[in-house]
């Protein structure tokens, strides 16, 4: 039993390290070529869990080998156009100047609901509404509205605003986030200067943002919660 537990521990660092080597997607915006390698390292892990005769290294090899490809691969799609649209395919174009074009759909086994459901997640529900529409690599359609539809932009009104980072989480469940107070250029003798306005402590604090302004928000625990 033990040996079982160690394997199981040793594979789940392996595959956690390989995935951080692969990047940071979601499983639904994954290449081809990635779903595949996530699959078989899936399944190469559970063979030395399951079979304590098989040697622990049969099993870390082959899944740094599909890793070390994975990378390899990545890093030569990104200098050579051809092969990176042979591993990740292209972009493709299901409607354009307002246009539904039906061969491409049925080329891609795109159905008319497959459609729909895409542009309901972007909150569009009229078709008629979508200027141009593209099937991405991953299978998500990327949505260009109409001029009549697009949302209103201060730009558009000629209203002046000022550029700035959004509000970074600066203290968490009572902890303080060091590397957000220097992404946002202040210090902790801010974030003392600003509970001290509300009679509070770093570890009363449930949530805190603050912005390069000097703005903060923060909500401290609640009186009957647990910190």
């Amino acid at each position: 039993m033990f040996i079982v537990f160690f394997r199981a521990v040793i594979l789940y660092v392996v595959i956690v390290a390989s995935m951080r080597l692969m990047g940071k997607r979601q499983l639904g915006e994954l290449q081809p070529s990635e779903l595949v390698i996530t699959l078989l390292l899936s399944n190469i892990a559970t063979l030395p869990v399951e079979n304590t005769e098989i040697p622990m290294i049969m099993g870390v090899i082959p899944i740094f080998t599909l890793v070390s490809l994975d990378v390899v691969l990545s890093h030569l799609s990104l200098k050579f156009r051809p092969l990176r649209r042979a591993m990740c395919g292209s972009a493709k174009i299901v409607i354009s100047n307002g246009q539904i074009d039906q061969k491409m759909m049925k080329d891609l086994r795109f159905s008319v609901d497959d459609l729909m459901q895409s542009l309901r997640s972007q909150q569009i529900f009229d078709v008629s509404q979508v200027q141009l529409a593209v099937v991405e690599t991953t299978g998500k359609i990327s949505v260009y509205e109409k001029a009549a539809y697009r949302s209103v932009t201060c730009e558009d009104m000629n209203i002046k605003g000022e550029d700035a980072d959004p509000p970074q989480l600066v203290i968490d469940s009572g902890k303080l986030v060091e590397g957000a107070l220097q992404s946002i250029g202040l210090d902790r003798e801010w974030v003392d200067k600003m509970l001290k306005q509300r009679h509070l402590k770093v570890k009363d604090v449930f949530l805190m943002t603050g912005e390069s302004s000097g703005k903060a928000v923060i909500i401290p625990f609640d009186k009957g919660g647990a910190k």
